[in-house]
Parts: C-alpha cells; structure tokens; sequence
C-alpha cells in the first residue's frame, strides 16, 4: 500500500460521515519528520485510526494568532467532531485543541464499507499489512520523536515541542480578509449558513458605523442591545473594559473543579473586571466570549500547562484559567479570520464565573465527548 493511492483531496463537508485509515496507511503519506504538506500527523491521534466520525468544519482556512490577526489559507483539511488533543504525546499540554485530519488521512464512508472495516482491508480482503512492512517512510517511533525538536547547544534549554499548532504557519499561506473566495467556501462547505454570513457582516457594518466618530455610537450600542434582548441575542460585544487606567484588575478565587456548574455573569459584570484593553491580570476576554455570557457551562479543567504556540516551549501558568465546556471562538466578530473553524477553547477567570447549583442533572447541549459513530473492532 503506497500513497499513490490515495487520494489527497475528497472535497468533504460538514457533517459527512469518514473513517480515519489506518495506522499503516496514514504513516505512508509522512515524511520521516511525521508531517504532509508541513502538517504533523501526531501520535495522539493514533487511537482514532479506523473510527468513524462526522466532519465538523472543513478546514480550508485557520487562524494562526501568535503570528499575526490574519487569516491563513489551507489545502484538503477538516476538523472531526470532537477529536481534540488531549496532550499525552506532549507532556500533558492541556490546550485542547481540535486536530486538523488532511483528507489522506480519511476516507469516506460509502455503501459498500462494512462497520469498521478500514480502506486498507477492504482493499486488501482483510489481510491487512503488518506492521513495518510496505513502503511507508515514517514509523510511529518517528512520530514520536517528531513531537520534540531535537536538543542543540546547552542541555539544560527547555525542551522545543512540534505539534500542529506550532506548525499551522508552516502549513498554510496567508489568506486576505477580502478574498471572497473564502467566504464561498464557507458556505459549499456547510461550514456557515446564509443566515450567519448575512448576519455577520451586517455586524462589520453596523460597527463601523457606530465607531465613525459620527456621535451615533452610543445610540447604535444602545439600540443594538435592545433588539438583541428581544431575540435572546448576545449584548454588542465591542466595548471597553471598566478598570481605570493605572488600577489594578481585581481578582476572585472560587476553587472550581472539573465537572462543577457555572454561569459565566453578564457582560457588563465582566466589564467591571477588565481594563481598557480587554485584560484581567493579562488574560484576554475576547468578544467571541460575549455570546457565551449569562449562561451556565460545566468546567471542563483548570489550565496549568501549555504549549507556547511561537516558540515551542512549554509555559507553566502562575494563575490558573479554565476551560469551561463547549464555550469555544466561532470567529463571530472578527474582520480579518471570520468564520475561521479553529475552535479554540476560550480561557475563564473564576471572576468571570459563578457557581450554580446541581441539582438539574445534565446541562443541555453538552457535546464534550467525541461523537463516534463506530469503532473498529
């Protein structure tokens, strides 16, 4: 089995059903440094070869923050519902974030495929390849190395990891905010409905109108918020936080855990916290959190470790945020990566939050496992 044969583009949408190939298959479409097209294949995802899982977003775009507010251009990519990192290859990094599965990597599902089967053993009766065997030109002891770069100068440096985050700008090429192409995509894709586009960037307009300097602003905002409070929407989520300039931003400890009820406050409670740059003690709210506010979530971890994206290096936090689940970035707001399908956990701080008690049983809409469709055997 070689890759030759399979195909690097099957043009998915979301919500199709794949198969992760095989181990065998996928370690033949690698370099010896574990990666395609400059994208790292990396051991955690290993454990998914041979299930099946719906696509969530077609990944032909992403942001890469670290490096810049634009946008970055991907070739034959999806996100899996639900597969995120869980950082077991990486020292436990705790990002979480959603892999990108290349389509040589999957397959679609069809008629003819029995539950389970792999393309590979469809392809070869069910005999298989053992392992090692074939032509491909990357081990699983490959990858593993692959996931730190190699030691050079004084040992005592920190180790530098390589994962896909730290490599989304290697693997992509920059993308213009007002390339239209994109946004086509967007939609054939099933990524974004028409509703969602039109209501977005009819957002783009109304805030550029109400940061004119015209003196319309505080009228637009107000207006905003009323027509949002009669639907249920989100307040308008551009504005400056309350902290005066010079003050220290307050903090709160609640010690949540894992699996405990919150409601994240208003967000005008969580103005009160912010200073004039949207920052609590150097943690960012992010307006794509405002849709998120007044609701309640389950805390899903307390953050200590993760992956610097930039340089590699693993940063212990001295203040711990969590992640609260299902409370991601949809790129709602933003100009330059709209509709990116990234889906970054977005990080709390415990003033930001407060318990609820739970005696409701589940909290509606809680998609935190992987949605698995079938398993091999």
């Amino acid at each position: 089995m070689t890759n030759q044969t399979i195909p690097s583009s099957l043009r998915l949408r979301a919500g199709e059903l794949v198969e992760v190939r095989s181990k065998e298959e996928i370690l033949s479409t690698l370099d010896r440094q574990g990666q395609l097209e400059a994208m790292p294949f990396m051991p955690e995802m290993l454990q998914y070869c041979g299930q099946r899982y719906k696509v969530g977003k077609r990944a032909h775009k992403t942001c890469d923050p670290v490096n810049g507010l634009g946008g970055r251009k991907m070739n034959n990519a999806v996100h899996l519902e639900g597969l995120r990192c869980d950082g077991s290859d990486h020292d436990e990094c705790q990002a979480g974030c959603l892999f990108y599965w290349k389509e040589s990597w999957l397959r679609r599902v069809d008629g003819d495929s029995k539950p389970g089967q792999s393309a590979l053993e469809s392809l070869t009766g069910g005999r298989g390849v053992a392992e090692g065997s074939g032509t491909a030109a990357c081990t699983v002891a490959d990858l593993q190395a692959a996931t730190r770069e190699k030691a050079t100068g004084d040992p005592a440096q920190t180790c530098t990891y390589i994962c896909q985050a730290t490599r989304v700008a290697a693997a992509t090429q920059p993308l213009p905010w007002w390339d239209v192409r994109q946004y086509v995509e967007d939609y054939t894709s099933g990524n974004v409905t028409l509703f969602q586009m039109f209501s977005s960037f009819l957002f783009v307009l109304y805030h550029g109108l109400a940061g004119s300097g015209l003196g319309i602003g505080s009228g637009m905002r107000w207006i905003y918020d009323v027509f949002q409070r009669l639907r249920g929407g989100a307040p308008y989520p551009l504005r400056p936080g309350r902290v005066p300039k010079g003050s220290r931003t307050p903090s709160l400890t609640l010690d949540l855990q894992p699996g405990e009820l919150v409601r994240m406050k208003s967000y005008h409670e969580i103005l009160e916290t912010l200073d004039e740059n949207w920052r609590n003690r150097g943690l960012y709210f992010d307006a794509e959190m405002v849709p998120f506010t007044d609701r309640t979530f389950r805390v899903l971890k307390r953050v200590q470790r993760i992956i610097d994206e930039k340089s590699g290096k693993m940063l212990n936090l001295k203040t711990e945020p969590l992640i609260l689940e299902n409370v991601v970035c949809e790129a709602r707001y933003a100009r330059c990566r709209k509709f990116c399908p990234r889906g970054y956990y977005q990080y709390a701080r415990e003033i930001w939050l407060e318990r609820v008690s739970d005696d409701s049983g589940p909290v509606p809409g809680d998609t935190s496992k992987p949605a698995q469709t079938k398993t091999d055997k």
